[in-house]
């Protein structure tokens, strides 16, 4: 049985003044070096291993975020992420990337 987790990170940060841009390419930056993938725009995912590391995660994220905006993380066990619809357009290639079959093997 897999213990694996998943954030998904939604988030809407104002880009109107150059400060906010800013802070802006320097969060989506930060999520990217610490293995978030992007699955749409503002909507980010990264696969944890298990609730404790899906935790610390978070509270990495906590101690990164942007003076300003609207951020929300939504922790979902691998089951309720493979249960994912996808409604219209294709699998981004972050998606397919790495299954979680392919993770077990190492």
């Amino acid at each position: 049985m897999s213990n694996f987790m998943r954030i998904l990170l939604f988030f809407d940060l104002p880009v109107k003044t150059k400060k906010e841009r800013r802070d802006y390419t320097r969060f989506r930056n930060y999520l990217l070096n610490e293995g978030f993938d992007m699955m749409q725009f503002s909507v980010y995912c990264r696969l944890c291993n298990g609730h404790e590391s899906m935790e610390r995660q978070l509270e990495k994220v906590k101690k990164n975020l942007p003076p300003r905006g609207q951020i929300r993380a939504l922790p979902v066990t691998e089951k309720q992420f493979e249960r994912m619809r996808l409604l219209l357009g294709p699998r981004t290639v972050n998606e397919e990337k790495v299954t979680i079959n392919q993770l077990t093997l190492f």
